[in-house]
């Protein structure tokens, strides 16, 4: 089990490695936003921007919610029909800019903001929907836990390693990876090693179009 508490040395570096790492993203991407805002306008009707609950950081008797923020990928009211479900490989939801967008990751730069507010960190587990929670927690053991005292990422060790999920084997797996990161979280040294590693692996991702 992970939930072992963070040093107050730790979380404040990462605190401010987060707003200060989430401010030059944002400074740096601000660019090239307005043309992935015309793409999106231009590609499928609906707007440019996707919002939905997620679970955020938690303890053993309180949990906190937020709204993650995206460039949307998908057509509009795409599970107006399915109601929620994991992605799949080809997913016919998903616009062909969209498709673009989760493959190099861009779609996930307006969660800088939600980075900035202290709801996500850049690095940490897959902030998950609530529709999916309670069905999680029962089916993997410790899967609760792995959110206890980290906040959800934007990227993180389980998402390099595995990228989207697509059913709950993928999320069962995962659990491993988001327990080893919170535990990198009790010593400086592990800690700026593991985050240099997900950064790393996050931009070859990006770049090679891993995503999906």
């Amino acid at each position: 089990m992970s939930n072992v508490s963070t040093p107050m040395s730790i979380y404040i570096a990462k605190r401010l490695f987060d707003f200060f790492g989430a401010l030059f993203a944002l400074i740096a991407l601000t660019p090239i936003m307005p043309f992935i805002a015309i793409a999106i306008k231009l590609s499928s009707p609906g707007p440019i921007f996707y919002k939905q609950l997620r679970v955020g950081k938690s303890t053993p008797d309180r949990m906190l919610f937020f709204d993650i923020i995206k460039f949307r990928t998908m057509y509009q009211d795409a599970e107006q029909r399915t109601g929620a479900v994991w992605a799949t490989e080809n997913d016919p939801r998903i616009t062909p800019v969209g498709r673009f967008l989760r493959k190099t990751r861009l779609d996930e730069i307006p969660q800088l903001f939600n980075v900035l507010r202290g709801d996500m960190s850049l690095i940490g587990p897959r902030p998950e929907r609530p529709s999916f929670y309670n069905k999680l927690e029962q089916a993997i053991p410790y899967f609760a836990d792995r959110t206890y005292g980290v906040m959800p990422g934007i990227t993180g060790l389980a998402q390099v390693n595995q990228g989207y999920d697509t059913c709950i084997d993928d999320v069962r797996r995962k659990v491993g990876f988001d327990h080893s990161y919170a535990l990198s979280l009790r010593s400086l040294r592990s800690w700026v090693a593991m985050d240099i590693d997900i950064i790393t692996r996050t931009i070859i991702v990006m770049f090679d179009g891993r995503g999906r």
